[in-house]
């Protein structure tokens, strides 16, 4: 990771734990960071933080030592076809000298470096993602200090040409010139899904997008990761729970930004809309409509606008009441106070943590219930989650990385998730990053208990779904040097806040919650949202 012409070096034992904690880091940077390892095994180790890279579009260098062609399939020690574990999920392969990094020269070696920057960052109508560069070593242990500095050293200077090296690549064709067209004049609606770009990029997409509402005045349904201001102009706070009262089937027009939130109800709802539907993502030409109802622009929002009509609508105030009288019944029905559930938690988290601190949400129940419950408090503020493959790899390793970027930040994970990646502790202790992990325990898998499972008795389906885990997440931090502390109901969260933003480096705040009562607690909200709309 650069900084101030040099390069910032992290060390870790676990390549896998390594790979997502640079993500993070190279999520909120912007800029792709590099992660070096050696060869066999360790290139494997990579594959679940390049998948995620490649899916979420953030730029992402690996780096990793080789044997010399000669030493391949012959028996040698430590030689695996490793040049192909990652292909499936990079954006640019690049080899160097066969023979072994001593072969090659300087010039050959920067081109090398500064071409996967390129690719990393974003090019050739691709958008941003992982790039694999292996390179053999004839003697990996004993190589001189200048070949051993030469490839990081030219990520140094990313503005230099880069040509003639060898590499493995898939291009992916631009878009076409003629941008799908919606008319801000007639009713709409903007479904933001979530940002899937550079941070650098971000400004430009928030200011287009801003203009086409102001042209349109449609009401914009916002996922938590769509990085968009939480005031904006028709910003719809509520919107999955408000979706039965506005029909999906009408023929409203849809302008859809990036990928699909995580709602079956927004899905069922798209799919039963009958009016036209763009959906346009910022550079990646993959398709991403699983319904295949959208017509598809990859050239990005602001491209998309400078060939849509001038005409102009005034703001619709359709959704403004609906989403205020819900806001207010959530209030009283998930208040601060008594036993912790997740629902309340969620909803309590983003109105009692610092506004504009930033939040990751764990790729599971915590984010669909910050989605839900969370309401405007929710949107004030930065959310992440890695869901480009929805999966819980990396959660914690990812969360360390974004907090050594950005500062002081909040994890909201559930207890399987974080177990998974506990090798992530060890980039913590007192000169860790500031990150405040938040630990809902609920005895497992907690979202396979909201889902509509034919439960053969609760010790099958404990064994087979939820599968609870005996370490104690306190102990287990302590073992890493980590401060913990466990929140016992929802009136002392403020001062268990407090008390977890002061730390100096990474803290676990442990709440208990029982994830039979909290399904259960779910469909009665949802009921009572639904009642409630019933009565608008």
């Amino acid at each position: 990771m650069a900084s101030q012409g040099m390069l910032q070096l992290f060390t870790a034992i676990d390549e896998r734990s390594a790979a997502f904690l640079a993500l993070g880091m190279a999520t909120a940077a912007g800029r792709s960071v590099a992660v070096v390892t050696t060869s066999g095994t360790a290139v494997a180790n990579l594959l679940p933080a390049a998948v995620e890279a490649d899916r979420s579009c953030q730029p992402l260098l690996l780096l990793t030592a080789d044997r010399p062609e000669r030493l391949k399939n012959c028996g040698a020690n430590q030689t695996v076809n490793q040049e192909q574990f990652l292909n499936p999920a990079c954006r640019w392969v690049g080899n160097i000298a066969p023979t072994g990094l001593h072969a090659a020269s300087a010039a050959d070696i920067d081109r090398l470096a500064l071409r996967g920057w390129r690719h990393a960052q974003g090019q050739a109508g691709q958008p941003p993602g992982p790039v694999h560069l292996n390179i053999p070593f004839e003697e990996p242990l004993h190589a001189a200090l200048p070949d051993q500095q030469q490839v990081l050293c030219g990520l140094r200077n990313p503005s230099a040409p880069a040509v003639g090296v060898a590499d493995s690549t898939t291009t992916v064709d631009p878009p076409e010139a003629s941008a799908p067209a919606l008319d801000p004049a007639q009713a709409g609606v903007v479904v933001a899904g979530p940002w899937r770009g550079l941070s650098s990029d971000l400004a430009g997409y928030r200011g287009a997008l801003a203009d086409w509402l102001e042209r349109s005045g449609w009401p914009l349904l916002a996922d938590p990761l769509a990085a968009l201001p939480v005031e904006w102009p028709g910003r719809v706070h509520h919107w999955p729970l408000l979706l039965d009262q506005f029909h999906g089937g009408s023929d409203l027009q849809v302008l859809r930004l990036g990928s699909m939130p995580a709602s079956r109800a927004l899905e069922r709802w798209l799919a039963a809309a009958r009016g036209p539907q763009v959906l346009i993502s910022e550079g990646d030409a993959r398709p991403l409509d699983p319904l295949g109802r959208a017509a598809p622009w990859s050239g990005g929002m602001e491209a998309w606008l400078a060939q849509q009509s001038p005409g102009r609508a005034g703001l619709s105030t359709a959704w403004a009441e609906p989403d205020h009288r819900l806001g207010a019944l959530l209030d009283e029905l998930l208040p601060c106070r008594g036993a912790v559930t997740e629902p309340a938690l969620a909803r309590a988290l983003g109105q009692l943590l610092p506004s504009g601190l930033p939040v990751m949400l764990a790729a599971s129940s915590p984010v669909r219930d910050w989605m839900l419950w969370s309401g405007k408090g929710g949107a004030d503020r930065r959310c992440f989650s890695f869901r480009g493959a929805s999966g819980i790899d990396g959660t914690l390793s990812l969360a360390m990385g974004l907090s050594w970027s950005l500062g002081p930040m909040v994890l909201l994970t559930g207890d399987l998730a974080l177990l998974h990646d506990a090798n992530g502790w060890l980039h913590g202790g007192p000169d860790g990053p500031p990150l405040l992990v938040i630990l809902i325990d609920n005895g497992g898998g907690g979202i396979f208990q909201q889902l509509d499972i034919q439960q053969q008795g609760e010790e099958r389906f404990d064994q087979l779904f939820a599968m609870p885990q005996r370490v104690d997440p306190l102990a287990l931090a302590a073992a890493h040097g980590i401060p913990g502390r466990a929140l016992s109901c929802l009136e002392d969260l403020h001062d268990a806040l407090d008390w977890g933003l002061a730390q100096q480096g990474p803290a676990l705040l442990r709440a208990c919650t029982d994830r039979r009562g909290d399904a259960v607690l779910r469909q009665q909200l949802h009921s009572a949202a639904q009642n409630e709309a019933m009565t608008l």
